[in-house]
């Protein structure tokens, strides 16, 4: 089954001002990422989708050229993985390379190993939308998540009769590393309107996402103390 890997990777970010080529253990963030994916796919099926020359200059200087510069309209804050993605396939396409399915690395995920891409691959069939994958969330809305109701008062996101956390029925969130996606799917729908999705479970350890200041402190503290990457 032939797959894009798509890195997407914008240059502005408010949470981390240039996150994506800041130093993470010795080297700039995205380059952990595309030095993953280049474990299973050749440069050619590798799409680093940026709007920023800084990234791309810092994916040169690992071997790799960028296929292009990404339009400020899919650039900004407001802007959809969905529409950054179909802009990604559609260029390949046009080219005449074709894809059944898509394997997005988000850089922001340092400590996903190749065995976790293995097995969300392994989960993966045709039949399906995605495979994404997930940890299980600490907050649950039998238990602890609550909404305001029509009358200003709190009540429990989700019913049911649990006295205690343990007793509740798993929740999962998206961790933000893995999406291994039909290309049939998401030309007929945003990732949003998916139904067909399959989760593939990662530890809290190697789920990090670095999105504010505090995540990548806390990141450094874990790869320090646990030896994810070589420091």
């Amino acid at each position: 089954m032939r797959t894009l890997t798509i890195i997407p990777a914008r240059g502005g970010s408010k949470g981390i001002p240039g996150k994506n080529i800041r130093p993470f253990a010795g080297k700039p963030l995205i380059l952990h990422t595309l030095e993953l994916a280049r474990r299973f796919a050749a440069d050619k099926d590798i799409c680093i989708s940026t709007d920023s020359p800084e990234i791309a200059a810092v994916a040169d200087s690992a071997g790799y050229k960028v296929p292009f510069i990404r339009p400020e309209s899919l650039a900004t804050d407001q802007s959809g993985m969905y529409e950054v993605l179909l802009h990604a396939l559609k260029h390949y396409q046009a080219s005449g390379s074709v894809y059944e399915r898509i394997l997005l690395l988000q850089p922001t995920s340092p400590f996903r190993l190749p065995e976790h891409i293995e097995s969300a691959f392994a989960l993966f069939s045709p039949s399906v939308d995605m495979v994404v994958s997930v940890k299980e969330s600490k907050s649950n809305p039998y238990f602890v998540l609550f909404e305001e109701n029509s009358e200003g008062y709190l009540e429990k996101s989700k019913q049911g009769n649990f006295l205690r956390r343990q007793d509740c029925p798993p929740v999962w969130e998206y961790n933000g590393a893995i999406y291994v996606i039909n290309v049939r799917s998401l030309l007929q729908s945003p990732l949003h309107e998916f139904k067909k999705v399959v989760k593939f479970v990662m530890d809290e350890l190697h789920s990090a996402d670095l999105d504010t200041p505090s995540d990548w402190e806390y990141a450094e503290f874990l790869n320090a103390k646990h030896r994810l990457l070589p420091l």
